[in-house]
């Protein structure tokens, strides 16, 4: 590489007071973070649902009880082993039981298709699947299409107060409790390599082509879990608080945030299995005062819609901080949910082939609104060229963002040609744009891929975004650059947006709109066409799917052809 501006590493100087630079992070297996929170702290709730709240010692019992099924179903060192259940306590039994037995998570989400279902399954090798019951008829018809020999399914009624029911043993599956009553706790004992052995495999869609499963160790997880709390230490106290787990637990960001993170510190996690249920949702803060709310920015959006969020703001005060990533953060949803809640958003940022977490703005120190904050310990991060990533681009200037620490993956599952190409020289390659200031605070600006070249000018979709977020009848935007057929190889800029409740389409609002956005961007980064949806395409953690919306025109203009 070039000279290295970056080599002090600014960000350090901006650290809460007590955030370690450096971390001697413990080589082990992941799932003794659960043994150690048991241990120290049995008989403390460890999970919260419907009102029942399990203790760590019940939590450890489970677990245990399940790795121990599993060893006897054949299930040996190094399987994989697919989930595929929403946030009730089965996921966190299972993921830690999973790992006890010495296999491997692929956490596998409720909403896949067959076809998708079937891909990672077949993708990973899994021959175990444990899910929801409601899934039962998908599995049932890709079973003959897979290697699964073992399906254990559980139902939302398992582990809830005054659920207690008596499951049939449906024809070729196994049910959960059945499993977990009749089996003994007696966990295998094995050696592993924390820095070689997988614990999990988390497939990430990316852009383009059929989803990768990275491959995620022991070591990856248990330092992102470790980084995390210290990070966030000044204001958590080991054994004694609650966070709120509103994301799924099978997207990265919920599962290292506010599952791993959170047993490594003893806490409490309050589940909602439904974060479209805003009663649901204001019940549990309620009822279990959490100190920890993450979040991603639609959520945020979506409650702002509510007329009498002020009513509930009283009991947001138990939240000393939430922090938000997974998707670009509006300044303008940040700024009118604090004043409105009383709240502080910490904003951040991570990618699943890195566990996720590599920046995070402090929680007491200098928080900049729009930036995703410092590299968290242990992290290197560099801005390079987009042509050229062996040049190190200078303080202030945008490129490619490349990351270098103990939570990088070890590569993607099967695929070493795309495990080349994402992490050179030990460098992961994010295809993320971004700029570093002089004090260290990161700021990302847009997705490599999905930069839009106008007439030579390369325009980021996040800064349109972000502009029409801020007119008043708007209320969710995305961006996607289109071929203009009159100059070879020039795009022009298409964005679909949704109106807020009161406004409706039409030319008037429609040029209104424009005309804000050209007082707020360059003329070349104006929208030629606006096109209004009732909603637009989201992953369930709330990023909208350019993607999905490119794919559309794509095929709208080959139907005109």
């Amino acid at each position: 590489m070039t000279e290295d501006p970056y080599a002090e590493k600014p960000w350090l100087k901006h650290y809460d007071e007590g955030v370690p630079p450096h971390i001697d992070y413990p080589e082990m297996n992941l799932y003794e973070i659960l043994d150690n929170a048991a241990r120290d702290f049995g008989g403390r709730p460890a999970i919260w649902f419907q009102k029942r709240r399990i203790t760590y010692k019940e939590f450890k019992d489970i677990a245990d009880r399940l790795a121990t099924a599993l060893v006897n179903l054949g299930v040996k060192k190094g399987d994989v082993v697919a989930m595929m259940i929403p946030n009730f306590p089965q996921y966190l039994f299972s993921f830690y039981g999973i790992l006890k037995a010495g296999a491997i998570v692929t956490a596998c989400s409720t909403l896949l298709t067959e076809r998708e279902l079937a891909y990672q399954l077949n993708d990973a090798g899994a021959e175990t699947i444990i899910a929801w019951d409601t899934q039962l008829e998908k599995i049932n018809s890709i079973k003959d299409r897979t290697r699964l020999r073992n399906i254990i399914i559980t139902n939302v009624l398992d582990y809830v107060p005054g659920g207690k029911r008596d499951p049939p043993e449906l024809s070729g599956t196994m049910q959960f409790v059945n499993l977990i009553n009749s089996t003994k706790p007696d966990p295998p004992k094995f050696e592993i390599e924390p820095k070689e052995d997988l614990a999990v495999l988390q497939y990430t869609g990316g852009t383009t082509g059929l989803p990768k499963g990275a491959m995620l160790t022991h070591y990856n997880l248990v330092s992102n879990c470790v980084a995390t709390y210290g990070w966030t230490a000044s204001e958590t106290q080991r054994g004694k608080d609650t966070g709120l787990t509103n994301l799924p637990l099978f997207h990265i960001y919920g599962m290292t945030v506010c599952m791993n993170s959170w047993v490594y510190n003893a806490s409490a996690i309050a589940l909602n299995p439904d974060p479209r249920d805003h009663k649901s949702l204001f019940e549990i803060i309620r009822d279990t005062k959490p100190a920890m709310f993450p979040g991603v920015p639609t959520m945020y959006m979506r409650l702002l819609e509510r007329d009498d969020l002020e009513d509930y703001a009283k009991d947001l005060k138990c939240i000393r901080f939430c922090n938000t990533g997974a998707a670009p953060m509006p300044p303008e949803v940040l700024t009118e949910f604090e004043e409105r809640t009383g709240a502080v958003i910490i904003e951040g940022y991570g990618l699943t082939e890195a566990s996720p977490v590599t920046h995070v703005n402090p929680i007491k120190g200098v928080r900049k609104i729009g930036s995703v904050g410092l590299p968290i310990s242990d992290t290197e991060v560099r801005i390079v060229d987009l042509d050229d990533h062996t040049k190190i681009l200078p303080v202030g200037e945008e490129g490619e963002i490349i990351i270098k620490g103990p939570q990088i993956m070890k590569g993607y599952w099967n695929k070493p040609d795309a495990t080349a190409d994402q992490i050179r020289n030990g460098w992961l390659m994010t295809g993320d744009i971004g700029k570093m200031d002089e004090e260290g605070y990161f700021y990302i600006v847009d997705r490599k891929k999905d930069m839009i070249i106008v007439s030579g000018f390369k325009v980021y979709p996040r800064e349109l975004e972000d502009v029409l977020f801020e007119h008043e009848a708007v209320e969710n935007a995305a961006v996607i650059g289109l071929p203009d057929a009159s100059i070879p190889g020039s795009e022009r800029v298409k964005a679909f947006i949704m109106l807020k409740d009161g406004y409706r389409e039409s030319e008037e609002l429609l040029a209104e709109i424009r005309e804000f956005c050209r007082t707020n961007v360059s003329p070349y980064k104006v929208p030629k066409i606006i096109e209004v949806r009732k909603e637009l395409p989201e992953t369930l953690v709330g990023k909208v799917l350019r993607r999905d919306l490119k794919e559309q025109e794509d095929r709208k203009a080959a139907e005109q052809e």
